[in-house]
Formats: structure tokens, sequence, C-alpha cells
């Protein structure tokens, strides 16, 4: 019998225990039940998580029994029949929905002490519900949401390690193709994983998209440990789609989960490569397939991002973009084990692109969807651009900005984060006029965004109705 559980049971046990003596020193605490108080923690997190998705299988519940009659808090003649017939597992995912007694005497502590021991038991009690999930051949979609929701629970309550990073490019949307060659120099060690959901969590937005990005990493940790455990895996691929309109944050994401894929051992370096149609396709016979072969070089032990994927299939007959899909595809087998890949684009042609060849259909069949920011999020894009040039926005210019991107309807091409980008930089400039008649302005002056540096740029609407006013009613262009 697989003995996983059994030795995540044995180190949460130690772990937690000396936790509790380190917490409990210098009090009048009997120290010599707490090592029990944590193996019943232990056993509450355990049977918690077994119950989340109802299955309750044999697998599951004979490796509880080798876990908990180790150390006799179980019958050792127990079966899962009789835990089934004595409800020892039944209900008890309720135990989830709010941290326990134990882990909040360890938070009071920390906040007391500034110590870490609430973190020490976030990390076992998270080893304990991987390994749990890992119990069946395959995880179910309940207990992947329960761990992620759980994680977050207990991430939420831990005190902040250290600031959260929101920076620029985190919110512009996809920003600019990265093209610099991944450094030859030793790599640093890989980040640790709650760090990486952190930073994901303080990106603006994309509730639905950061979901699945967890999701996906629960599920890659929980097929790690089977591995480490000689135990079978399903061979599901790790390429996905990203399907979304430009500036929603898709390379942004993609750089994220690089560095999740090397923290949890999927890719060695971590790297994210991005490129599109051009870096791709050559104009000459036979080359395209050499240029192909570079890029994936490039992005070997990391992770490559063709945006507009599905522009390699639009040309002509001397077109090169089908030796291209197909060099693609042929690279995406060959180094399945060493690296991943990811295809961008918009929503409708990304599922044409995969409808229309078998080699994308099978190695592709996630697509992670990047839905148009809200009105609100884009004022907090727009306000976290000013931020990094130094400049705030009044109410007034808040309510302004909400109301010009009120103005653009969302649909195919909807600008998103790069939309705040360029109303930040229209306005600044407008602000600059307006600051060309005060003869001596002060600090605030030089950096506050008003009212009417906002409402003055104009909307695609403005502009499209200003073109139309312009036509002759013939359609036809004035001579010029």
């Amino acid at each position: 019998m697989d003995r996983g559980l059994t030795k995540a049971v044995d180190r949460f046990v130690d772990a937690i225990g000396d936790a509790l003596r380190d917490a409990a020193s210098g009090t009048s605490v009997d120290v010599g039940k707490l090592d029990r108080d944590a193996l019943v923690e232990a056993f509450n997190l355990c049977v918690a998580f077994v119950d989340v998705d109802d299955r309750h299988t044999d697998d599951e519940l004979w490796a509880l029994v080798a876990a908990f009659a180790h150390h006799d808090l179980l019958p050792g003649m127990v079966t899962p029949q009789a835990m089934r017939r004595n409800d020892l597992v039944q209900g008890k995912r309720s135990w989830l929905a709010k941290p326990s007694d134990l882990f909040e005497t360890l938070r009071q502590v920390d906040a007391s002490r500034h110590t870490r021991l609430a973190r020490r038991y976030y990390d076992e009690a998270m080893t304990l519900a991987h390994t749990v999930a890992s119990l069946d051949h395959y995880p179910s979609e309940e207990e992947l949401r329960a761990i992620v929701d759980f994680q977050r629970l207990l991430l939420t309550a831990l005190p902040s390690g250290r600031p959260q990073e929101t920076g620029s490019k985190a919110t512009e949307g996809d920003g600019d193709t990265e093209t610099a060659d991944v450094d030859q120099e030793p790599l640093p060690p890989p980040e640790p994983l709650e760090d990486l959901l952190a930073e994901l969590d303080a990106l603006i937005g994309l509730d639905s998209v950061k979901e699945e990005v967890r999701l996906l990493s629960a599920m890659l940790r929980v097929q790690k440990l089977r591995q480490e455990r000689q135990l079978p895996v399903i061979d599901s691929t790790k390429h996905l789609i990203f399907s979304g309109n430009p500036g929603t944050g898709k390379t942004t994401v993609g750089r994220l989960l690089a560095r999740i894929y090397r923290s949890l051992g999927v890719v060695e370096k971590g790297q994210l490569i991005e490129v599109d149609r051009s870096g791709l396709v050559a104009g000459f016979v036979g080359q395209t397939a050499n240029k192909v072969a570079t890029v994936f070089d490039r992005s070997d032990g990391g992770v490559l991002l063709i945006d507009e994927a599905y522009s390699l299939t639009r040309g002509g007959e001397r077109d090169f973009g089908r030796e291209a899909i197909d060099a693609v595809v042929k690279n995406v087998e060959d180094r399945r084990e060493t690296m991943v890949v990811i295809l961008a684009g918009y929503p409708k042609e990304m599922a044409e692109l995969v409808a229309t060849n078998p080699g994308f259909q099978s190695r592709f069949p996630k697509t992670i969807h990047f839905p148009d920011y809200d009105d609100d999020a884009l004022v907090s894009i727009l306000e976290l651009i000013a931020g990094s040039g130094t400049y705030h926005l009044t109410d007034e210019a808040k309510a302004a900005a909400t109301a010009w991107f009120a103005a653009h309807p969302r649909g195919r091409g909807f600008g998103n984060g790069r939309l705040a980008r360029n109303l930040f930089e229209a306005a600044v400039s407008r602000h600059a006029t307006r600051l060309v008649d005060l003869a001596d302005p002060s600090d605030d002056d030089l950096t506050t965004l008003e009212a009417v540096d906002i409402a003055s740029v104009p909307t695609d609407g403005d502009r499209q109705a200003d073109v139309e006013s312009r036509t002759p009613a013939d359609g036809n262009l004035p001579a010029l």
C-alpha cells in the first residue's frame, strides 16, 4: 500500500507539535498533549478533504486507516465500510469553512512574538491537502477547488510576508514582446509558490483567470506527488490556449505562469518567450522549420507564448504559415517534457484554429478565457499607471474616467489595459496644456489630473462621429 499519506501525517504531527511547543513556551500549558492535538488536527484536515467530493473511495479510506492507526487514533482493524457506517468522514467538509482554533492560536502567537508558526502550519496543511487529493488516480474538480479555497482562506489570514508586487505591466495588459535571450548564469532558486500566487492575486480584475491558474497549480502539484511516489499518472498535457481581446493581461499571466511552472518543477528555467507570426514564418522554402526550431530552442525549459496563433493559417498558396503550424506541432510533441506552449488570440479565431487542426485539438485541450475589464477595473488600472508616473486623480477625475470608459462599447478589439494607457497619455498632454497659463504652478498642480483633463479626451465614438460629420452624404471624399 502507498504510504504517502502516512508520511505526510507524520511530518505534520512533528512540525505542528514543535510549533505548539514553541507557542506554549513560558506558559503553564500541558506540553504532553500537544502532539495529540497536532494529530487530531491532521485527522480533521484529512477527513475533510476526503469528504469534499462525496466519493470516499476505498483507496482514500484505507490510506486514512494506515496513517492514523499508526498513531492509535483509529483501531488497526477498522475497514472502509466501518468508517462509512460510523460517519467518520461524511459531513466533515464543513471543517474547512474557517481557520481552525489551532491555526488561530499560532497566528496570535505570531502577532505578539513576530514568529512564523502559522506559516509552518500552512505549509504542512497544504502538503496534507494535496496528498489526500493524490490518493485517487485523478483528483476531482471538487477536491481541487477545495484545496484552492482553503489555500486562499489560510493565506488571507496569514500576516503578509512581503509586499505584493503590482507593477504597471501587471495591469496594462499584454505589454511588449519579450525577446531577450535567457541568461547563461546559474539560475536562482525557484520562487515560493505562495509568493507567486500572491502576485497573481494582486493583479487587477481577472478573477476567473486567477481561479483557473490556481486550479491548474493544484492539479500539477497533485500529479507531481503521484510521480514522486511512482504512482500511475494520467498523461495530461500542460499546454494552454489563452483567448481574449488585446490588453487583458495574457502576457502578464503567461510570465507568472512560467514562474509557477518552475516552482512546481514542470519546467527547469521558467522564462517566457513571446512571438507572433513574424517570429515563426520565413519568406523562403525550407527556412520556416528552422526558424520555428530556433524559437523553441530559446524557449526550452520555459514557456513559449505564440500570439495571434490563428494568423499562421492565413495566407495564399505560397504562404509558409502552414509549414510553421506543422513545425510547431512537431516541436510541441518532441519537447513535451521540457517546455510549455501557450497559443493566444481572439476567442472566435482561436476556437476555429483548434477545430480545424487535429494536432492542436489533442495537444491544447484547455482554454483559459480572459474577459474584458469592467469600467471600475479600468479606472483602477488608470490610477496605477498614473501613480507610476507620480500623478494622481481627483475624485471628479475618477468619475470622468468611469464615464469615458463606459462610452467605449465592448467588442472585438476592445483595448482594455491599453485603452487605460492611451487615456493616461492623452490626459497628461491636456494637463500640460492647461498648466501653461499658470505662472507658478505648485507641486500639487503639476501632479494632479482633473476631470477636465479626462473629459476632454475624445472617445473612439467621438472620433468616428467626427469622421462621419466630415464625410459627404454620397460617401465620396472631397478632392484634395
